[in-house]
């Protein structure tokens, strides 16, 4: 089998978060194909722990420690640089050694990349690879100009200039490879209206969700719920240091949980996600709001709930909270922007609302006889349209790969 760089710019598990689930699911694909060599960041010192389980998917790995409250700091170089603060924030010297090392001694035929601030690694050292796919998966400079334009100042100047950086960073990135893949066709044709010239190297790649894993009859299903289900509870799975995730679980537990509690005084709003910001644990002192940070297995929370919610204001892509939530067959209470990617019908596969009164309608819908219909619903739509294994399928062709596994890929000409 031929050789297969391999970046991404946090270790990819245990898969907790979109930004390891996606990777880790490209990667356990790529290594039918290719000897896989990864290099990534561990900035979670939990982390540590699950290093030899990755390390043994690969040919040869790198793992470089990230201390995030020293990047903080010496991110800031990048103000001197021009580079966007969120590449300088995940560069190590260590990693871009390795890089350079395999790029000269291993002559990789693919080099995929997961995420634009992983991409200077590979582009800066001048190395064409005969393929080179760049999956962006969402188009973070949007996210940045959503925060530059609803922020106050002086965190606003700093994220329009993250805006500004990094969409120059992700136009680079489109006339420098050979693809650019995102998780909807949404992210897809946003892209492509801000680089139009580069359309024809322009793909959308959805996500999926392991059905086989979140599947409402996993094995620990009947074991006892980790909160009381006598009332009707509410549940958002998510890393709560994310601004998007802090900003909807505000939202909810402010703005929507009050009115669910003047019809059922006694309803429950849980976070579950790692790493709870300041603002997302004083959440807790708002009754019915209980913040549970990291646990060992979401699934418990998920299968025991009345609903699922994605309050989202702020989205980019496809949510993987929704996904998982859909199949466990549970209903799941979305706002426009985090149904974004998923093809899933509103009324009959999801509940869609767009502000606090419809949010709150739509959660007592759910507890009705109707949000367990809803449910079955959402997980046939999974199984059809969301298995991992389909989608991943479509990065074959933009990598030259025959369909059968252990087939050489074909490799075609890149130019920068």
């Amino acid at each position: 089998m031929q050789d297969l760089l391999f970046l991404t710019q946090r270790i990819p598990y245990p898969p907790i978060k979109g930004e390891k689930i996606r990777p880790l699911q490209i990667l356990n694909h790529l290594r039918k194909f290719y000897n896989v060599h990864l290099g990534c960041l561990v900035d979670d010192p939990r982390d540590l722990e699950h290093v030899d389980t990755v390390r043994a998917l690969c040919s040869t790995s790198h793992f470089a420690t990230l201390d995030r409250k020293r990047a903080k700091l010496t991110c800031l170089r990048g103000l001197l640089t021009g580079e966007p603060l969120s590449v300088t924030f995940y560069h190590d010297k260590g990693l871009a050694a390795w890089i350079r090392n395999v790029i000269a001694e291993v002559k990789p035929a693919v080099v995929f990349i997961c995420s634009s601030n992983m991409a200077p690694y590979v582009l800066d050292t001048g190395f064409h690879a005969p393929v080179c796919l760049v999956d962006l998966a969402d188009v973070d400079s949007e996210k940045w100009r959503a925060y530059a334009e609803t922020g106050s100042f002086p965190m606003s100047l700093v994220h329009a200039r993250e805006w500004r950086l990094t969409a120059k960073l992700e136009k680079r990135i489109a006339h420098e490879t050979d693809w650019s893949t995102f998780v909807s066709p949404q992210e897809a044709e946003l892209f492509t209206r801000l680089v139009p010239e580069c359309a024809a190297k322009i793909r959308s790649i959805s996500s999926g969700v392991d059905h086989a894993y979140f599947d409402p009859a996993w094995p620990g299903a009947g074991d006892s719920p980790p909160y009381d289900t006598s009332c009707s509870n509410y549940v958002f799975t998510g890393t709560m240091d994310y601004p998007p995730n802090v900003g909807a679980v505000s939202w909810f537990a402010e703005k929507v949980l009050p009115l669910l509690r003047r019809v059922e005084p006694g309803c429950q709003f849980h976070i579950i996600g790692s790493s709870p910001s300041p603002e997302v644990l004083k959440l807790a002192e708002i009754p019915g709001v209980f913040v549970s940070g990291r646990v060992p297995d979401v699934r418990p929370y998920i299968a025991n709930a009345t609903a699922g919610v994605a309050p989202m204001r702020i989205a980019r892509g496809i949510q993987n909270k929704v996904l998982e939530a859909m199949a466990m067959a549970k209903p799941v209470v979305v706002t426009p922007e985090a149904l974004e990617g998923i093809d899933a019908q509103p009324g009959t596969e999801v509940i869609l609302a767009a502000d606090a009164a419809s949010f709150a309608d739509g959660c007592l819908a759910a507890a009705r006889p109707e949000g367990s219909l809803i449910g079955a619903a959402a997980r046939r739509r999974v199984l059809a349209d969301y298995v991992w294994a389909e989608r991943l399928r479509g990065f074959n062709p933009l990598l030259g790969i025959a369909e059968s596994p252990g087939t050489l890929p074909l490799s075609h000409g890149c130019h920068p």
